[in-house]
Formats: C-alpha cells, structure tokens, sequence
C-alpha cells in the first residue's frame, strides 16, 4: 500500500518507511473496504486485528438487546480502534463497530506483537511504545465523554460536548463526526428533544449550526 497514507498517524508516528513497511509485512496487513452502516467488528467476536481508517469513519457503538443504542466513539482517518481487543485476542468484544460512511479500513494483526516484544528490532520497540500513548490518548476521551454525558440537562450535555471539541480543535467553528440521530445517541438523549434543545441555543445565539457544522458564540 501506499506509504503516505499511514506514516503521519500515530501509530507510526517517528517511524521510517522501512520500519513501516517491515511492522506492515510482520502484522499481516491487510486493506478492506465497506459501505455505510455495515458492520465492522460485532459484539461477542474476538480478534487479533485493529483497524486504521484510511478513509471514510467508523462508530463504536453499544447495543442492547432492546435496540438501544449508545455511541462511544468515533474514529475517522488516521485513527484506530479495537487495538486492545486485538492485542488480548481472546476478549470478546463488547461493542460494536460500524461503518459511519463509505470506508476503507487497514487491519493489523497487533495480537502477533505479542511474540515479537523480546526481538531486539526497532520497528517493535517504537510500535509498542506508540500502541502505549495511543492507549492513553483513549482513556482519556472516554474520561472525557463521561463528563460530556453527566450533565442532567441536554443543554448542559450538549455544551459540554461542543465545548470539549472546541477546546480540542483549538477553535470555535468546526464538524462533528455525527449526524443528528448519532449525535442523540452518544449524548444519551432523544432525538427529537436534542434537535429540540439545538433550536432553542441558535434563537438564543448561543450557537450557529447547520448539519453538522457547528459555530460557537461566547459572550
């Protein structure tokens, strides 16, 4: 595969693209692409794989047995998922994993990192050390969602989410990775009472929107 595609992510991050190249050859990578809302991993399974988005967005999502549905998180390109599954193996999974868009995902057998951490090779040691700070980059956001959904109020909800995205983007106009059903469902809220909520923060000037864009206007 292309090389540009992947080295800039953090995964591969101070890597050279020989050392890519080996890491891809010895994880047995492989390209898949898949349509919108099709699954990618399902709850239950186990796997050795992760995934790396090169295009297009996933949704890791909580579902019931009554059809409720909860969103976690999303991963959209040059961001991973299921990279702790995958290096346990043996770890049913207990979310789902599903297409948001038309997607291209690039798998890597990081369970077989496993075997490799005692051979004296570069491309290891900086993959596991990337792999730890990516780990922790994801205890962190799902920190940080517990604090977007702990407000009672969906308007409290809904500032906190913006805020924390404003803050992590370093600006305030920008996209969420959400339309708006997706958007209720990581809030752990209505639809119909968040899009709702949303018109009654726009009359107020509190913010601006349109889809999924969103400007917010601080006083």
């Amino acid at each position: 595969m292309d090389i540009r595609i992947v080295k800039d992510t953090q995964f591969f991050r101070e890597m050279s693209e020989k050392e890519i190249r080996d890491a891809l050859t010895r994880l047995t990578s492989f390209e898949k692409k898949y349509r919108k809302g099709s699954f990618v991993f399902r709850a239950g399974s186990t796997t050795e794989y992760m995934g790396l988005v090169t295009e297009g967005g996933v949704t890791i999502e909580s579902n019931d047995l009554w059809g409720n549905k909860t969103i976690l998180n999303h991963a959209g390109p040059g961001e991973f998922f299921a990279e702790t599954y995958g290096f346990l193996g043996t770890q049913p999974l207990l979310v789902d994993v599903v297409a948001n868009e038309s997607s291209r995902i690039l798998f890597l057998q990081i369970g077989a990192l496993r075997n490799m951490l005692s051979r004296n090779e570069t491309w290891v040691t900086k993959l596991t050390l990337n792999l730890l700070g990516i780990s922790m980059q994801k205890n962190l956001m799902l920190s940080g969602r517990s604090f977007q959904t702990a407000p009672k109020t969906i308007r409290g909800r809904v500032m906190a989410y913006l805020d924390s995205l404003a803050t992590a983007k370093g600006r305030q106009e920008f996209d969420i990775p959400f339309d708006r059903q997706q958007m209720a469902d990581y809030l752990n809220v209505e639809r119909t009472a968040l899009s709702k909520e949303l018109g009654k923060m726009k009359q107020e000037g509190l913010i601006g929107f349109r889809k999924n864009h969103f400007i917010l206007r601080r006083g």
